[in-house]
Order: structure tokens, then sequence, then C-alpha cells
């Protein structure tokens, strides 16, 4: 692109403090100087050539979009809805209150929430770029791009681990009985006990029991712990690695490879399945669970409200944590989905659909799970708060013991652990996605053709975190696994996200944002999103963020207290998620901005770089951006929109023409566009580091609630241009 884009876009998009405007008038201006556009034409040229791209296939021919609107939807519903939903969100539920954990939950769905997944979603539609190239909006901060990246590629080492154990499961239901079920295997010891109403009274072996009194362990505890995993003593002891661990950890990678392989347009397919059929099976298990005895006494355990829990913070952070880590902002997941919409797809319609769709998923697992733990109370003889757990826990240990007790519970089992497949493949697949979108954006000035080599790319990332993946198959992995969980993706995605929301609302400005969404939605977006935007979402992030800190406590796990250095080992992942930030700051200020200063290369730096804007240039004329350079032409409404003829290239060969106006002309008279702009190379509106003059904005006529036309208009007393190469 030209340097007029850091002119035009540069300067009106840091209206908000950066650059200095009077009263604006709308001038007509010759098509050779100022990138004037026929609305009307514009935007019927636009419907024609959006028509045509919904009819013939991939708008952004280079990159590719997805085949239809469905398969965005269901790669956000897969996505969005994952094991958390499941495994997590019950137990919070149970926890904090019952039903009345769904007051705070609900709140916080709209305070944070669903604005966070509304921005992103727009936000990586708007430029058609993953989590890295959006932030040419403002690229001083290009790092928070970056620490997404980051925190998604820690994220798939563990989490494709996950998949492993259930992957492990699925291959150990085909017998004629789980065998989870019965004591008396290899993996069993003397303490193990199968709980029935007569043995009731027997001391559990959980992490509360008491030392003292002779416990006895559950066979799926058992089988969980000695058999699955080959549990260590602690992450002192790592063991040697267990093959059948392995194998499923490697069957785990093959299946995201193929999946991936033709990158959207191959997961946009296999989603119909992974996205719908959890759905099925939650469906089955709830009618499943409810003709079992002590169902409703489950149920009514679940869904009770108790009033008085919240009262406690802890009820509202916990209800902010599920709500923020389930819908997945600033994982960088959500920039890239978007990414690969076409222009005027009603992002605004479809993030409120998924995230109410995601919230609604916790509330209906919540009734199959407990439904069935109620069943497992009942016919053990224990109380429901005994056998309810989390996590882990629930998915791998109360849930399997509970459909051991089932008749036919071997096709209970490979219905569960089928579902969980399908749930945690489709979060996979997004977050690997994101991180083969991040690389194959940045490479692009580089590898002009890296689109067509994505498959090698995807490739390689496999097997580089299938080798990252390897120390958790061993005996201690499972203390890995835990320790990555909780530090990889916890305090760092709270302030990436408090950075985003603050950095688009101030830096580049809220006004000038919900003008961009308005050019693709077509109508404006009303205040509750500027509001949440501005102060109530990261506000909070903010509260989260410091009940973090203010709460912390060293890690454990059944007992384990993990040593000072394995914390430190996770607060270096946390810094490892975070670091980018600053160091990305650094060296755009020493190697990228432009200014003889510090504070001009920070203000340069703040401005959005020349490639900001929508990808393609039908749309960058209807949005009123300059158009690209190395884009066809044909098809727009007018040539007008064409780089003016300033005489401000930016050529990395020519460096003279990024000097000041010298003082003096060459017949000794003072120079007038020295006394115009001046040697500070600030005044005036002109940079000598970009070259960008005056103050153009677009200012976006509005009729009620739509968009009507977008024009030019040019601030007053702002000196003309200067042309270097004719004037001097």
């Amino acid at each position: 692109m030209s340097n007029y884009q850091s002119s035009l876009s540069g300067d009106f998009a840091m209206s908000n403090g950066h650059a200095s405007h009077k009263t604006s008038t709308v001038v007509d201006m010759p098509k050779n100087n100022l990138p004037f556009v026929d609305t009307m034409q514009t935007n019927n040229t636009s419907k024609k050539s959006s028509e045509n791209s919904d009819n013939n296939g991939d708008e952004n021919e280079e990159r590719g979009n997805w085949g239809n609107k469905m398969d965005f939807i269901l790669s956000s519903v897969g996505f969005a809805v994952g094991l958390g939903n499941v495994w997590r969100f019950p137990y919070l539920c149970y926890k904090n209150g019952g039903g009345a954990f769904l007051v705070p939950y609900i709140i916080m769905l709209f305070a944070a929430g669903l604005p966070m997944f509304v921005i992103e979603l727009g936000f990586g539609q708007f430029v058609s770029k993953g989590c890295v190239g959006v932030w040419d909006l403002a690229p001083l901060f290009k790092g928070l791009g970056w620490a997404m990246v980051i925190i998604s590629g820690m994220v798939v080492i563990y989490y494709n681990m996950i998949i492993a154990y259930i992957f492990f499961y699925f291959f150990a239901s085909f017998n004629k009985v789980v065998p989870w079920s019965t004591c008396g295997n290899e993996w069993n010891t003397e303490f193990c006990e199968v709980s029935t109403k007569s043995n009731s009274t027997l001391i559990y072996n959980t992490s509360e029991s008491n030392a003292t009194v002779t416990t006895v362990t559950r066979p799926a505890e058992e089988f969980w712990l000695n058999y699955a995993l080959g549990r260590s003593e602690g992450l002192h002891d790592m063991g040697t690695i267990r093959w059948q661990l392995l194998l499923c950890l490697l069957l785990a990678w093959i299946v995201v490879f193929l999946c991936l392989i033709k990158g959207i347009k191959s997961v946009g397919k296999v989603v119909y399945f992974t996205a719908t059929f959890p759905y099925i099976v939650l469906f089955i298990l709830l009618i499943r669970g409810l003709t079992l005895p002590g169902a409703m006494n489950g149920i009514y355990f679940y869904i009770v409200p108790r009033f008085d829990q919240l009262g406690n913070p802890t009820v509202w952070k916990d209800a902010a944590v599920q709500v923020f880590y389930s819908l997945g902002p600033a994982w960088g997941s959500l920039h890239t989905l978007a990414s690969y919409n076409k222009f005027h797809n009603n992002f605004h319609r479809d993030g409120i659909t998924v995230g109410l769709i995601n919230c609604g998923t916790s509330v209906f697992a919540g009734f199959v799970i407990f439904a069935v733990i109620g069943f497992m109370s009942h016919d053990s003889g224990m109380p429901i708060e005994d056998v309810a757990a989390g996590g882990s826990g629930l998915a791998f240990v109360a849930y399997p013991e509970a459909i051991a007790r089932m008749p036919g519970s071997v096709f209970w089992a490979l219905l569960f652990f089928f579902m969980l497949l399908t749930l945690g493949l489709d979060s996979m697949f997004c977050n690997l996605e994101t991180v083969v979108t991040a690389i194959v954006d940045e490479l692009k000035p580089v590898y002009p053709n890296i689109y067509q080599k994505k498959t090698y790319v995807t490739g390689i990332c496999c097997v580089v975190f299938f080798i990252l993946g390897l120390p958790m198959t061993t005996n201690g992995g499972f203390y890995m696994l835990t320790l990555m969980d909780e530090y990889s993706a916890g305090f760092s995605i709270i302030l990436i996200s408090m950075g985003e929301t603050l950095v688009i609302s101030y830096v580049y400005g809220i006004e000038n944002f919900m003008r961009d969404m308005m050019v693709m939605l077509k109508f404006k977006m009303n205040i509750y999103w500027k509001i949440c935007w501005m102060a109530i979402s990261p506000s909070v992030m903010f509260f989260v963020f410091i009940f973090f800190g203010v709460g912390y406590k060293g890690l454990t796990l059944d007992g384990y207290k993990y040593p000072p250095w394995a914390e430190f080992l996770g607060w270096g992942m946390t810094i490892a998620a975070a670091l980018p930030v600053p160091a990305y700051m650094i060296y755009f200020l020493n190697f990228k901005a432009y200014g003889n200063t510090w504070k001009e290369r920070f203000f340069y730096s703040l401005k959005p770089a020349d490639s900001w804007g929508p990808a393609l240039n039908k749309h960058r004329a209807e949005a009123n951006y300059p158009l690209l350079p190395d884009q066809p032409k044909s098809g727009l409404a007018s040539s007008g929109f064409n780089k003016p003829s300033l005489g401000f290239n930016k050529p990395s060969a020519v460096k003279k023409q990024w000097q000041p106006p010298p003082k003096m002309m060459s017949n000794g008279t003072t120079n007038p566009a020295y006394e115009a702009n001046g040697d500070n190379g600030m005044r005036n509106g002109f940079s000598k580091r970009n070259g960008s003059y005056g103050s153009y904005k677009k200012e976006p006529v509005v009729l009620g609630n739509k968009l009507d036309s977008v024009k030019w208009s040019r601030d007053k007393d702002v000196p003309l241009p200067y042309n270097f190469e004719t004037s001097i």
C-alpha cells in the first residue's frame, strides 16, 4: 500500500488525541488529489460483487473463505463449547450456590463474555487476518497478537494430551465389561472396594480423607491413577514413557492433522459432525439418566438455589472465569475464525447466537451430569457431595463409575467418551489453526505463495507440538499437564484481554472502530457495546486479575504440593505468554518506527499501519480506505481512489524523499515549505517520519440507524501537501 494510507487512516484513526481537528467541511477534490468515491455506485458494485462471490466461491481467492455461513457458526460453536462446559460448569454451579450461581453467571456473560466475543469477531473479520495481523491497527501493540499465539501453542501441547486420555478410555471400553467396574485387576490394590449401600460407611480415599481412618479406594479411581496414568509420586519423579499413552497421543495428532489438512475447507466440513454430535449424545444421556433411580435427587442438588452464596466474592470470580474461559476471548481463535468470513457477514448476530448457545449448553450439561451423579449416589449409598467432582475427576472417575453401574455399560461408555472426543477436537482444531494462520499471515510478505504451502506448515506444527508433549506420556506426565493448565493461560489471558479492549477503545478510538464495524454490518451497533468495551468489560477483567493475585495459593494436586521450583517453572510459562507485549514494543520503537526522536517514534507506532483495513480493494473503496497497490482495480466504482501524486512514495531505496525540506532555496531565499512545516517535522499536521499531511477523515452520513454514505472531508487551516519531487 502507498504511504498515503498513513496520512489518511492514520490521522483520522488517531483523532482521539493525536491529531488536532478544527471545523470540518466536505469539499470536492479532483480525482488525482483525493480519494473521493461515488458512494452510491460503490455500494451497488460491492453488492453485485458480494452476490457473485456467494455464488461463485471464495470472496478472498488467495486466502480463502468459509464454504458457507454454517461452516463458521458450527466452528465457533465447536470452539466455544468444549470440555469445560461438561466437566467444569456443573461442578462450579453445585459448589457456588446451585441455581443461584446463574445470577452472577448471566451478569458476567453480558458484562464481559459477549462483548469480548463480538469485538474479536468484528476485529478479525474487518481485516481478514489472524490474531497477529489484526494489530496493524496499532503496531506498537502487535505483541498482544504474538502473546495469543504463544498461549494457543502452549495450550495445544497439553490439550491434545487430554484427548489422548479420552482415546485411551475409548479403546479400553471395547470389552465385555468396562475394566474400571471391578477390583481384582493387575492395577488394583488391596484397598480397592466396590461401594454399595451395605458398605457405604467406609471412608473413601480423597484429598479430605483422615489418615488415621482405614480408607478404601474405588475401582474407577485406581484404573485412572494406576493403569491409565501410572502416576508417580510427584513431578520430581517423571519415570518412563508409557507406550499406551504415547500411541494415543500420536493418534490424536494424526487425527488433528488430517482434519486440518485443507485448512478451513476441511474443518468446515468436519464440524458438521463434531459440533452437533455432542448435543445428540447429551440428550440421549439425559433421557437415560432420568430413568435411573436417584436421578431427581442429583438434579435437585444441582439447581436448588442457595442465595446466601451470592455474598461470597469467590462466586462472582468463578462466574467471570467460567464465562471468560468458556467463550475463549484473547486466545486468538476468534480472530482467526472470523478472518475467513466474507466481509459483510453479520458477525454481530453470529456472536450473540454462539454466546447464548454456549451458555445454554453449560446449563443443559449440568442436568445430564447430575442426573447420573444422583443415580450413583443412590446406588452406592454415598452422599452426593462425596460423589460430585469437577475436571478430570468427573470425566475419568465419577462419570465412568456411574456408567459402570448402568445396564449396557459398554455402550454408554463408548458413547460418552466419543462425545468427549468430539468436544475436545473442535477446540483443538481452532487453537492449532490460530497458530498456523498467524505464521502464514506473517510469512506472506516474505513468501508470497505461503498460502499454497499451508498444509506443510500445519504438518510441521503438529510434529513439533507432538514432540513437546512427549513428557506428558510419562508416569509424572499428569503433574506436568496440571502445571501447564494452571499457569499457561491464567493471568496472561486476563491481561491480554484487558489490553485488547483498551487499545481498541482509547488508542485506535472507539468511534473509529464502531465506524468500521458499521461499514460491514450496514447498521450502527448500539451503545451497549460501546459502554462495555470502554468501561464495563475492562473493569470486570481488572477485578478478576486482582482477585487472582490476592487469592493466589500454591498449586496442589490430590494432596501433593508442588515444590517451589515447579511453581517457578509455571510462572515462567505465564511470563513467556506475556513477554511478547513489551518485547515487541522495544523492537518496534528501535527498528520499525519512523522519527528522529523517541516521541515521534512513539506517536508513529500508535497510528495504523499502511496495511490496516479491509483485505480487498473493493471493500477498501467501500470503507473509504486507500487502495492496496498490489491488487487489480477492476470492478471498483471509481478510479479516483488511487494514491494521489503527492510525491511521497515510501520506497526503501529512496530515503532522500524522507528528509525535511531545506531551509534555504538555491536563490538564497527562505523555502516556503520549511516555513509551513518547520524542522520539527510535527507542526501543522505534517509528519516527516511518514509523510502524512493534513487531517483527512471520513464522515459517515447516518440516516436513522442505517449507513447511507461515506464522504471525505478536509479540516480547515491545514497547509496543503508539499511535493518534494516537484518543488525542491
